[in-house]
């Protein structure tokens, strides 16, 4: 599977894209015109997960999978939209998505976090979250990557991201929600020397086969 890494939260596992945010990103040297994909994920109505959701939907004629809520917001400007909530599963394509619980907070609907399954690969995105106890729940779909953030402030720090991994225990781990602005700023070489599964670390722009 192709992985790239845009900065922030915002991950294109070959079609499907995930938290959009593109055009502010400092991290980033692409426009939402250079996009491909296929499907989008929101996790949040924050302007950081979602702010090029509509414009590269619209460009790509991608499907936008959101909580309810946020969906019938979109419906309007974008119909092809499929809205869910925590606990459920849809199948777009040849992805397989599940809809899993997030510590957060949102302008619309509840804050989530996506388990993404294709092609006997299990990937969970943590979305922007705390640390909860039933992450061990979310293990036991055996994830074979999980990006979790670690940029402390409004999401997990190091410390407690570690404690995510003990309970999830992927078969590899990659860091997010960090350093995009100077109130979240983290060192992913921590992270890496004290977690207890392998990490990737994606420089910016950067894409892997993973």
């Amino acid at each position: 599977m192709k992985i790239k890494y845009f900065g922030h939260s915002t991950f294109l596992f070959d079609d499907l894209l995930i938290d959009p945010f593109i055009t502010d990103n400092p991290h980033t040297s692409l426009h939402p015109a250079d996009i491909k994909c296929d499907i989008i994920c929101i996790t949040h109505q924050h302007f950081d997960h979602m702010a090029d959701a509509l414009t590269i939907a619209e460009t790509n004629q991608a499907t936008i999978v959101a909580i309810h809520e946020i969906a019938e917001n979109i419906r309007p400007k974008h119909p092809k939209v499929e809205g869910m909530n925590i606990g459920g599963w849809i199948k777009i394509k040849n992805w397989e998505i599940k809809m899993v619980e997030a510590e957060h907070s949102s302008e619309l609907g509840h804050p989530c976090g996506y388990i993404l399954r294709k092609d006997g690969k299990t990937i969970y995105h943590a979305g922007d979250t705390g640390l909860f106890s039933d992450m061990k729940l979310i293990g036991e779909e055996k994830i074979n990557i999980a990006l979790l953030p670690i940029g402390d402030r409004y999401t997990m720090g190091i410390t407690d991201a570690i404690k995510a991994v003990k309970l999830i225990m992927p078969d590899k781990a990659i860091p997010m929600h960090y350093d995009t602005f100077p109130i979240i700023q983290a060192d992913p070489k921590e992270f890496t020397k004290l977690s207890p599964c392998p990490v990737e670390i994606f420089n910016f722009d950067e894409e892997k086969n993973l």
